[in-house]
């Protein structure tokens, strides 16, 4: 390359880079036109699937009865960008077949958490009247959506994991970089971009400026627009208020086996066989990010000086207690093992007495 622009005149070498840079915008343009023409596609075949499982279930005009008390049942794990949500994710497609549920993911456009209030007023309709999808197991990057609003009266049942803050803020900011061993050929939206999370710090960069913290609390505080002001004490004191009310359980990535262990114990006609799959399944580890380096110390205590990041890191505190708390009281440790404690109660002194 470099014998050639020795030979080539001043005018060549101007046309040459012309030609060159014409030649890779429309090969990203290209790129963009595949990606959008695959997600077209993954949308129709999604409403494809959905319509072959409606039609299952209306054949001959056949209704089906009315669901069971265990059947009648909407999980919703409204998943943080980074958390190992795609490791527990898929724990749930493979035992949906066997364990006899739905799979369904909420796909929105740019990933954005936050649906219009027509789209929740749909959801929201989907989620308690879509009988043919029930049990059902809805996942999506999506913020909390408090159901009581909207007058139902039987709510999903919430679950969810977090991560320690900055853990998950290195890893996204590799995500966007380098992608993962999930998908490795996708182009990701910062690919070429070599600056390690350290020199981002150092610099000052916007993609890992303490802002970048700002993403559990919203997700757990949900749909109202304090929410979503970086840096809110209401909406910190919001997503407490809803982790403790309005979500079942709500785990750690660092301890996820413990998590999935306590799923199973509260919830086998979802989670029968998730312990095992996840110590012995291939999948158990699925996505794990290129490229990440573990930050130093010093970028690590820049972060911490920010009002953000101790928001962020008091909410994952408590989040971490209250799993802690949960934990302790629903296993015990044995020779090195975990294990689920048996039921601990039972009913005496009933009256009146059956002849």
């Amino acid at each position: 390359m470099g014998l050639l622009r020795i030979m080539m005149p001043p005018k060549f070498q101007l046309l040459a880079l012309l030609a060159f840079a014409v030649a890779t915008l429309f090969l990203e343009n290209q790129i963009q036109k595949l990606e959008e023409s695959r997600g077209k596609l993954e949308r129709a075949i999604a409403r494809h699937e959905v319509r072959e499982i409606e039609q299952r279930h209306t054949q001959d005009g056949v209704h089906e009865p009315p669901l069971g008390e265990s059947d009648d049942v909407v999980i919703i794990y409204n998943r943080v960008p980074k958390t190992a949500s795609t490791s527990f994710t898929n724990i749930a497609y493979d035992l949906c077949g066997k364990n006899k549920y739905h799979v369904l993911h909420i796909n929105t456009t740019k990933n954005n958490p936050v649906m219009s209030l027509q789209d929740q007023v749909r959801f929201v309709r989907n989620v308690t009247s879509w009988t043919e999808m029930k049990p059902a197991f809805y996942h999506g990057h999506v913020a909390f959506l408090d159901f009581s609003k909207f007058g139902v009266k039987r709510k999903p049942i919430y679950i969810n994991v977090i991560r320690d803050p900055i853990e998950r803020l290195v890893s996204y900011y590799y995500f966007l970089r380098f992608g993962d061993d999930y998908r490795p050929g996708l182009r990701r939206r910062k690919q070429g971009d070599k600056k390690t999370f350290d020199e981002c710090v150092s610099s000052g960069g916007s993609d890992c400026a303490a802002e970048k913290l700002w993403l559990q609390i919203p997700f757990f505080c949900g749909h109202y627009s304090e929410c979503w002001n970086v840096g809110s004490r209401w909406a910190l004191e919001q997503a407490k208020y809803n982790l403790v009310n309005e979500y079942l359980l709500v785990g750690v990535t660092e301890e996820l086996e413990d998590f999935i262990m306590i799923l199973e114990a509260a919830l086998p006609r979802y989670f029968r066989g998730a312990t095992e799959l996840y110590r012995t399944g291939k999948k158990s580890h699925l996505r794990k990010t290129s490229e990440k380096k573990p930050p130093t110390k010093e970028s690590i205590a820049k972060l911490q000086q920010s009002d953000i990041w101790k928001m962020e890191s008091e909410f994952y505190e408590f989040a971490l207690e209250q799993f802690q708390f949960v934990r302790a009281h629903a296993v015990r440790e044995k020779d090195g093992d975990l294990y689920i404690l048996a039921q601990n109660y039972f009913y005496e002194k009933i009256y009146p007495k059956m002849n």
